[in-house]
């Protein structure tokens, strides 16, 4: 009898640790494939070399990483501040919540038809894939879903993600135009990298000028006609440290053709000519903008030509950008900005 129980007992607890194996078996093996799933994350992103990102419309851009920076497509400088948040964001994706079932089948619809593909490299080899779809009703967190490397196939589930910190949605950061990928910093001199920069006013040519660097102590400013043209030290070495980081605000080349014609057909009412110490010569040319009856009621008086900002047209390409006053204006000075002041005799 006490051998009868004894087996009882014994086949009870195998068949309990039978039971625990398999169920241990399986939600290892389901929290393996949701753990999968959810691994968005890339934790070393200065091993990426190579970005694709591509909508439902064939339209897609490819960034990638060279010895001189980021390029884009047609291997025009990309903007580092795009590129460094982008690459942030892929370090930092973390699952908000996973999609309810309910909701499901809505979601993974319009992300058919919506959704951008990412695909991220290192080298030649594809390491991450996923769409980035729309944002949720509170607006801080996007809908995402992986794919898994190995078969190409998706999983099953989408996930709400999100950068932990951070009130947003993040499908903004994965856009697809070139022209908002492209560097918008076109002038980036500092001193020792100038020979010469010459400035002409088309309306008032007396006050254009010529700056000559002999050294980065040593400088010479001239009218046009090579008439010499006192100025102050500290002044013109102030100046020469405006041509770093300048940038445009909007490039227009590919967005109105019959504005950019017009723009590169208008005669230009300054010119801006910069020449560095390997004889590479940059001209930019501004033509004013007009200005607009909204400009006018905001500013209460009635101008002609846009206060704020005016075309540039520059470079091989001739590319068009807007841009402002605000960051231009000091390096748009007449030559009267060099001149010493003159002491009050007392």
């Amino acid at each position: 009898m006490k051998n009868k129980s004894s087996l009882i007992v014994i086949t009870i607890l195998t068949l309990a640790c039978a039971a625990s194996y398999y169920l241990y078996k399986n939600k290892t093996s389901g929290s393996t494939v949701d753990k999968d799933a959810r691994d968005f994350k890339i934790e070393d992103t200065a091993s990426v070399t190579k970005i694709f990102i591509a909508d439902k419309n064939n339209h897609s851009i490819t960034l990638e990483r060279t010895k001189t920076g980021w390029v884009t497509t047609n291997k025009y400088p990309a903007r580092a501040d795009a590129i460094n948040l982008l690459l942030y964001t892929m370090k930092m994706l973390d699952v908000k919540s996973p999609v309810s079932k309910n909701a499901k089948p809505n979601v993974i619809n319009y992300m058919i038809g919506h959704a951008v593909k990412v695909q991220v490299y290192k080298g030649d080899d594809l390491i991450k894939q996923y769409y980035v779809g729309h944002e949720n009703a509170e607006n801080d967190a996007t809908y995402m879903i992986l794919t898994n490397i190995d078969n190409g196939e998706n999983y099953e589930n989408p996930f709400l993600m999100c950068i932990p910190g951070f009130q947003g949605y993040l499908s903004s950061r994965y856009f697809i135009s070139e022209d908002e990928w492209r560097e918008r910093m076109i002038i980036n001199y500092t001193p020792p990298q100038l020979k010469a920069i010459k400035l002409e006013f088309a309306e008032h040519p007396d006050s254009s000028f010529v700056i000559k660097l002999n050294s980065t102590t040593s400088f010479e400013l001239q009218k046009l006609n090579g008439t010499p043209i006192p100025f102050d030290e500290a002044k013109m070495k102030q100046y020469l440290a405006y041509f770093q980081n300048i940038s445009y605000e909007k490039l227009l080349t590919n967005v109105n053709r019959k504005l950019v014609d017009s723009v590169q057909n208008a005669a230009p009412f300054i010119k801006l000519s910069i020449t560095d110490v390997k004889n590479n010569t940059k001209q930019f040319n501004f033509v004013r903008k007009n200005s607009t009856p909204e400009l006018n009621v905001k500013y209460s008086t009635h101008y002609i030509y846009d206060p704020d900002r005016l075309f540039l047209h520059y470079g091989t390409e001739k590319d068009v950008v807007l841009v402002q006053y605000y960051v231009f204006g000091k390096i748009i000075q007449t030559y009267g900005y060099f001149l010493p002041k003159i002491g009050v005799k007392k």
